[in-house]
């Protein structure tokens, strides 16, 4: 059963009070006083704390206390292999606190961007909690979910590049509470912003019984840190289809003025000749001064301070304004609303000279995804009744979290339906890249075997998208053995695993990257050298307490192996 930590805190304090006021009523100075002084500093100390964000009921779960009594490892399930060739994916099976803290060891800093589909919460059998689905009448069923999220989102942190992110769906339950929580956990100065999904349609429902019917999920979107480059879509800016418009002077203007330091020709209603026709790159673009272009350009800024005093007053005149654009005119007109039905002034602006083939547009907040999420069913050949997530969504969120060209890595702790590990194949086949992906998730149900991998093995060996994919199974190794070389043997069988893991590998297929772990292991691979004259291996990782020859290290150097040690951050346990 799981723990309730800030219960057993408040008891405490309780507790500390009690003993206070029992003391006070006998006799406060005397050998104790020190010992209540120092309650009444923590009591002022919990008072004076935290005055703004989340504050939720800490719980410990089971898994905390297998952590605490094993050491987390990694066992292969090597018939579950799947060899498509292309870059080389991976699925944990386990809890996925225990997958993350080996993650911490293999990908600290590494990780791209994280897209994570966690349990809404909805009471409605969705969130498990120490083997016990938490429904709408526990009194701790909000805390238990933050105190849940709260211990994997940390660690997801730590996972991040710089420049990474993560994309988390979550519905109207929880969605601020955990808004908090994570502007609590990566900064809210690293809010970018929450997405409202349309999921539904909003006349399709389906439980006529509720007070409400929910069309919109929600997408928040954070960044590690500001090293973090907002992705944006990317538009054509070639077309002229909206410079149609031409002015004609038909006179000398009525007078010139200065505004500020600019010469201002002023043309009246009768003065000059404004005709709309046919697009052309000699033509002008109408612009309406309105919103953020009143101060947003210098043309903006320029008609707020010296023209948006006309309005009204002299109806459809034209200012000519010398030495301004960067159309290559020379000029900008500023036309005055013809009517007073109109109350925003407009611009006349040619084509700029310094104009790009594209043009980047801000990602609206808005996603219109009714379609795919009601179909998404069809989808990578699984039966996943609830939450499955409809590969466009997911190749949409991949887009504004700025993969680009080159190899990244997706992580997605809360795989699921496998829907990630999908997507991001089928992208890798339309951007041209490769991305590679890990998943981790449980086995509850056997959802890992049947769902997740079954769904990754579809796509990759009948639907033809290229990928590999290795299974992991986490496991764990108690902490308290009798004899530490008995543990240090123990855990030696489960490095391989965690080399493959941090570099992308597999041993028997790429045959670039080798490991030798005891003595016995290097004199066979040594042999092998020595035997063929040649060798594909270009690193060796090498078992701590395995030392080379002098004669090894000349002949490795000479073959063009490079020799790693297998990292001390793997088990730190190992090396006092």
């Amino acid at each position: 059963m799981s723990t309730n930590l800030s219960k057993q805190k408040r008891e405490d304090l309780l507790r500390k009070i009690e003993e206070i006021r029992n003391h006070i009523k006998t006799k406060l100075y005397d050998e104790n006083a020190g010992k209540f002084f120092g309650y009444l500093n923590e009591l002022a100390a919990q008072v004076n704390g935290q005055k703004y964000g989340l504050v939720f009921e800490e719980h410990r779960e089971s898994i905390d206390d297998m952590l605490e009594e094993n050491l987390p490892v990694l066992t292969e399930e090597k018939k579950l292999f799947v060899d498509g060739g292309g870059e080389l994916n991976f699925l944990l099976e386990g809890d996925n606190l225990a997958s993350l803290q080996l993650l911490e060891k293999t990908h600290k800093g590494k990780i791209d961007v994280i897209y994570i589909d966690p349990p809404y919460n909805t009471g409605s059998n969705d969130f498990a909690y120490d083997d016990n689905y938490v429904d709408k009448d526990d009194d701790f069923g909000h805390s238990k979910w933050l105190s849940f999220m709260n211990n994997r989102l940390r660690i997801a942190r730590k996972l991040l590049k710089d420049n990474g992110c993560i994309l988390i769906s979550i519905n109207e339950n929880e969605v601020f509470g955990l808004k908090l929580l994570c502007d609590e956990i990566f900064g809210s100065d690293n809010y970018l912003t929450t997405f409202a999904v349309k999921v539904r349609h909003e006349n399709r429902i389906l439980k006529g019984d509720k007070d409400f019917h929910e069309v919109f999920e929600y997408l928040l979107f954070y960044r590690k840190s500001e090293k973090h480059k907002t992705s944006k879509r990317i538009f054509d800016n070639t077309s002229n289809d909206e410079y149609v418009w031409t002015l004609k002077e038909l006179e000398k203007p009525c007078k010139i003025i200065k505004m500020g330091n600019k010469e201002v020709s002023v043309f009246k209603p009768n003065q000059y000749l404004l005709q709309k026709t046919e697009p052309s790159v000699k033509n002008l673009k109408r612009i309406s001064i309105r919103g953020s272009i009143k101060e947003g350009n210098s043309s903006g800024r320029f008609f707020m301070a010296n023209l948006d005093q006309y309005i009204g007053k002299k109806n459809g005149y034209v200012f000519k304004v010398k030495d301004m654009g960067d159309d290559g005119l020379g000029y900008r007109y500023f036309i005055i609303p013809e009517n007073n039905n109109r109350k925003n002034g407009d611009y006349l602006q040619g084509v700029p000279q310094s104009r790009s083939d594209t043009k980047e547009v801000p990602y609206a907040n808005l996603l219109d995804f009714e379609y795919a999420f009601n179909n998404v069913g069809y989808e990578g050949n699984v039966e996943f009744r609830n939450g499955k997530k409809p590969i466009d969504f997911l190749q949409h969120c991949f887009d504004m979290s700025g993969l680009t060209n080159g190899a990244k890595n997706i992580l997605d702790f809360f795989a699921g339906s496998g829907s990630t590990g999908h997507a991001l194949l089928d992208y890798n086949v339309k951007k041209g890249t490769k991305h590679k992906f890990i998943l981790c998730t449980n086995n509850e149900n056997n959802i890992c075997r049947d769902i997740t991998y079954q769904r990754i093995k579809n796509v990759i060996t009948k639907d033809g998208l290229p990928g590999s994919l290795k299974y992991f199974k986490v496991d764990f190794v108690p902490v308290a053995e009798k004899e530490y070389y008995e543990y240090a043997d123990k855990l030696l069988l489960h490095v391989r695993e965690l080399v493959e893991l941090e570099n992308a590998v597999d041993f028997k297929r790429d045959k670039s990257v080798a490991i030798v772990l005891t003595e016995e292991e290097l004199a066979e691979f040594t042999n092998k050298i020595e035997e063929t004259g040649q060798t594909m291996t270009k690193i060796l990782y090498l078992g701590r307490d395995v030392l080379l020859s002098k004669e090894q290290k000349s002949l490795f150097k000479k073959r063009g192996v490079k020799v790693k040690i297998i990292p001390q951050y793997y088990y730190p346990e190992l090396n006092g």
